[in-house]
């Protein structure tokens, strides 16, 4: 991994942080679509293997890709190829939005995070299933996680929900539903149990009807914000187990701002990275007391290292995902962190 620190990122980290994550992506995109260079790139990023089985799926490992990396899934080909056990694109709304104006990302090196407010940019539901379809044969699971348009109000926030469940029911292995990033203006409202309630028994009652016509039994997970408190908690798990979803994500990005040092802090958005490890970490042990171990748990948050990684499996997560850690570390990052568990 000694390559992109010292060579490779002080390059990467000297463009507008929006940009050098395009030009990444492209470059995995292109790799992707080259036989040669995907032998390549599994070649060089060749991991254990670690397999789990949870929500009724194999992965191969347990440390998959964070929403919001490769929101139209351009590049799933490549990063595929980087030794995650699965990838979450998205997230994903039903028709384009250009989101936040720019700048909307901002790197924060003192303190090993990012802080963005983006606001769900990206190509739409179409682009991304016509994407997505180049990949019917693939070795990795592929999780697709929805979110409501800028542009739609709060009551008819479960149409759009409705509408992306049934495009991607077929081509997702699961569904993760986000009603926890900051940056969509009210979003983050439908976390109240009365809502969250409703939307999310419209989504179990469309998954039945799909089953009742033939279809798998897909996942259904949530996706929830660090900043909620002890009993908001407890009202978004009864609404969670209550309307049979199969798991919870733990956690987005948040709010909070304490013990920052990078001048960067002031900015607007969600702060992901090394911050956010022991508040996702602490959630994650919230949801399985408060569960009794019942609902399972993928958790993100602070993924930089395998001691990060074993912290969230020790606390009760199933499934680890990182982002953040991924921009400061470098491609070899689950590699090495697989090793690492597998010699440990």
């Amino acid at each position: 991994m000694t390559f992109y620190p010292r060579v490779l990122r002080p390059l990467l980290f000297r463009l507008e942080p929006e940009r050098a994550h395009a030009l990444t992506l492209r470059v995995l995109q292109l790799a992707g679509a080259v036989p040669g260079a995907l032998v390549l790139l599994r070649a060089i990023y060749r991991a254990p293997d670690r397999p789990v089985r949870i929500f009724g799926l194999n992965f191969s490992n347990p440390i998959g890709l964070a929403a919001g990396y490769d929101k139209d899934g351009l590049a799933v080909g490549g990063l595929a190829c980087l030794g995650f056990g699965h990838l979450e694109v998205g997230t994903v709304t039903p028709e384009p939005q250009a989101g936040n104006p720019r700048p909307r990302v901002f790197r924060l090196p003192s303190d090993q995070a990012l802080i963005n407010r983006m606001g769900f940019p990206n190509d739409g539901a179409e682009a991304l299933l016509e994407g997505l379809r180049r990949h019917v044969r693939r070795d990795f699971i592929l999780g697709v996680n929805i979110g409501k348009g800028m542009a739609t109000p709060l009551e008819g926030a479960a149409d759009d929900y409705l509408h992306l469940l049934d495009m991607f029911y077929d081509s997702a292995d699961y569904l993760a539903v986000n009603v926890s990033s900051p940056n969509t203006i009210g979003l983050r409202r439908l976390q109240a149990r009365e809502a969250l309630n409703s939307l999310l028994r419209s989504l179990a009652d469309a998954r039945n009807a799909r089953i009742e016509s033939g279809s798998l039994r897909k996942p259904l997970l949530v996706k929830l914000a660090p900043d909620l408190n002890t009993a908001e908690l407890d009202d978004a798990l009864d609404a969670i187990t209550g309307n049979g979803f199969d798991g919870v994500i733990a956690t987005n990005t948040t709010v909070d701002r304490a013990g920052l040092r990078d001048a960067r802090r002031v900015e607007g958005g969600g702060l992901s990275g090394a911050p956010l490890r022991a508040r996702s970490t602490a959630m994650v042990r919230d949801i399985q007391r408060m569960t009794s171990g019942r609902l399972p748990i993928i958790a993100t948050g602070g993924v930089f290292t395998a001691a990060d990684v074993s912290e969230k499996l020790d606390a009760g997560a199933a499934l680890v995902q990182l982002y953040t850690g991924l921009v400061y570390r470098g491609p070899g990052l689950v590699k090495s962190i697989l090793v690492s568990l597998a010699s440990g």
